[in-house]
């Protein structure tokens, strides 16, 4: 097979495998993987293992490693230091010895058992903090301690990948290949950050005043793959000149613009490594070896769970928390095939052995998602106390809205479900919040707040929350999976009560309407009504009109303010999104349009889920026309719906 050929089987395989894997809500990085260990030379056979798809490979590890440096934040780091350097080193440390005195005692060399000991001490960024945002409990005491731990772990990578290099070369001068390795990874540290800090702001800034996209792009790739190289001419990783560059830029203004720019190129190539590390595995020596493969996967998620217990135990976490975080963080990492791809080089460390940690690694991140799906179950039914502590958690809900009636249940108690409470409080409307920051209820339960902590996704939360005799429920933060759920838990609860939902925009309008929402506030929306009022009201509108139009949008559900003309300046991941908002578009009929004489109603566009807002005729525009109205040659007809609809609507109106 040609290389060409190579090129589009990797391709489609991958294509067809991510969508699959998407709609069964897997991870991608599991989809990549899978491609590998089918189309490799130990499956299929369809892709050769070859130099050229190893180099590729390893540039996905440069940029997964530049993302890494350009999300490092001092600030973040000194906020969580107890967590991050206490919690988060003390896990890695003692997972590293673990393994490595479990390898000693199987007779293995003592690099081996170093090396795999950073590799299984990693766990999966990517999983567990989706997972975790999805679940809205990044928030939560065990979601802190989850994200301190990871955090370490991505910066513990650094220096593993100074360390296992040097295991690799071996030889009797090992403990000054070691030394020599800190040494040049100190200097390399040090001259980098101390001299690009001086250099990086203007050097940007120069780059930006020219205004060129292109320009930019260029000039992120060269300081990334530029630093790489001069690390590696150090006899380091290209990973960790990457890492360093993005540090440099994430402590400048460019930071956010570099991080869009570079997602795809960090994506794909990323994918490509996970496709190279699926295509290493073999299938055939796994089931050979399935017993030591299974032993292995048990070691790796009991092990971990039991230290990370242990230690978040120490560090003052209350037993269902610990267990919560363990079982979070139990499987293997994606930064461990970064580790495992250089621990491979060590000679000592046996094909065999590579094969039955990669399959055990593979394994445990697949039954990761599991594992966080039935965790509540297995905390209740593993911690003998854990259900009081739930218990006594509702009971405090229950004391402070005991003797209320008619309060508002504020979901959220973030910046807007604050001012929300000021303008209740002035109005005296008696009200509880329920919100999933232990930090931020603290704080504010100790101001005199009406805060309690509690998951307003749970019916029996809302139950002691008095949801019974509540007036109305509202959702303060914009998050339509976690709205779904609690407007299905007060349905559950009590049908009768309104719910009010915040959203980013009216992409989800309509879906939580369905759900039970009673009114939904779309901020883009929002903003865009206050913006046109006050625009008005400076331009001499009476303060009545102005408020009459307002109000006749927000009883129309928005519809004068659907959708929107899309140009090329808009964001360009949105055509990317699940759930692409309306969009406005413009078809012109030319003297050879098959709806030429055809009126709206015979056409049917709404079949196809497109509304035709306006038809403007002889430069007069007419908004909502009626289902009669018959098409003529030059009509410009403006439609509303999503991307595929319209593409389908404007073949049906032109007949091409």
């Amino acid at each position: 097979m040609n290389a060409l050929a190579s090129v589009l089987v990797l391709l489609g395989s991958a294509v067809v495998v991510v969508a699959l894997f998407r709609v069964l809500r897997l991870p991608p990085l599991l989809a990549y993987i899978f491609v590998g260990v089918t189309i490799g030379p130990n499956g299929q056979g369809w892709i050769p293992a070859s130099a050229q798809t190893q180099a590729l490979a390893e540039f996905g590890v440069v940029f997964l490693m530049f993302t890494i440096g350009l999300e490092f934040s001092l600030g973040q780091l000194k906020a969580m230091q107890r967590l991050v350097f206490g919690l988060g080193g003390a896990q890695v440390v003692l997972t590293t010895l673990v393994i490595l005195g479990l390898c000693l005692s199987w007779g293995l060399d003592w690099r081996v058992g170093l090396a795999l000991g950073g590799v299984l001490a990693m766990s999966s960024t990517a999983i567990v903090s989706k997972l975790l945002a999805e679940r809205v409990e990044l928030h939560s005491a065990h979601g802190r301690q989850t994200m301190g731990i990871l955090l370490f772990q991505d910066l513990a990578v650094v220096p593993f990948l100074v360390l296992i290099p040097a295991l690799a070369k071996g030889g009797d001068g090992l403990f000054l290949e070691l030394g020599l390795a800190s040494i040049k990874a100190a200097i390399a540290l040090a001259l980098i950050l101390y001299f690009g800090q001086k250099l990086m702001r203007p050097w940007f800034n120069a780059i930006a005043r020219h205004r060129i996209s292109e320009l930019f792009m260029l000039n992120v790739l060269l300081i990334t793959l530029g630093l790489a190289y001069l690390t590696q001419l150090a006899d380091l990783s290209l990973a960790l000149g990457a890492f360093l560059a993005g540090v440099l830029i994430s402590e400048t203004e460019y930071r956010y613009q570099v991080e869009a720019d570079m997602k795809p190129f960090r994506d794909v190539l990323l994918g490509l490594f996970f496709i190279t590390i699926g295509m290493q595995l073999d299938l055939g020596m796994l089931v050979l070896h399935a017993g030591w493969v299974a032993l292995v996967l048990l070691g790796l998620l009991f092990g971990k769970l039991t230290a990370i217990f242990l230690l978040a135990r120490v560090f003052g976490s209350n037993a269902g928390d610990a267990l919560r975080t363990g079982l979070t963080l139990a499987q293997a990492g994606e930064f461990g095939f970064v580790l495992l791809a250089e621990a491979g080089k060590i000679p000592m460390l046996q094909p065999a052995a590579m094969q039955i940690v990669l399959g055990a690694m593979l394994l445990s991140m697949v039954l990761a998602p599991l594992l966080i799906h039935f965790r509540e179950a297995i905390v209740k039914k593993l911690i003998a106390g854990e259900w009081m502590s739930q218990a006594a958690k509702l009971h405090e809900i229950a004391v402070k809205t005991f003797s209320v009636q008619g309060h508002v249940i504020v979901c959220g108690y973030g910046r807007s479900g604050q001012n929300l409470a000021r303008f209740l409080e002035r109005e005296q409307l008696p009200m509880i919040a329920l919100d999933l920051d232990p930090a931020r209820v603290k704080i504010a339960a100790a101001a005199g707040e009406s805060v309690v902590y509690g998951d307003a996704a749970k019916a029996e939360v809302l139950q002691a929350a008095g949801i019974a005799r509540a007036r109305a429920v509202v959702v303060t933060y914009a998050d339509v999976p976690s709205a779904m759920r609690v407007i299905g838990a007060v349905q559950e609860a009590n049908p009768q009560v309104p719910v009010i939902v915040r959203t980013v925009d009216d992409a989800e309008l309509d879906k939580l309407l369905k759900a039970g929402a009673t009114e939904v506030v779309p901020e883009v929306l929002e903003g865009s009504l206050m913006l046109a009022s006050h625009a008005l009201i400076l331009l001499g509108v009476p303060l009545a009109r102005v408020l009459r139009s307002v109000r006749e949008v927000r009883e129309n559900r928005y519809h004068l303010l659907k959708g929107f003309f899309h140009g090329a300046t808009d964001e360009p991941e949105e055509a990317l999104a699940e759930h692409i908002e309306p969009r406005l578009y413009t078809v012109t009929l030319s003297q050879e349009a098959a709806a030429l004489g055809k009126t709206l109603a015979e056409l049917d566009l709404g079949g196809l889920n497109v509304t035709v807002s306006a038809v403007r005729r002889h430069n007069i525009r007419g908004v909502d026309p009626q289902p009669d109205t018959r098409l003529e040659a030059g009509d410009a007809v403006v439609l509303l719906g999503r991307p595929a609809a319209l593409a389908a609507a404007e073949l049906r109106l032109k007949g091409d």
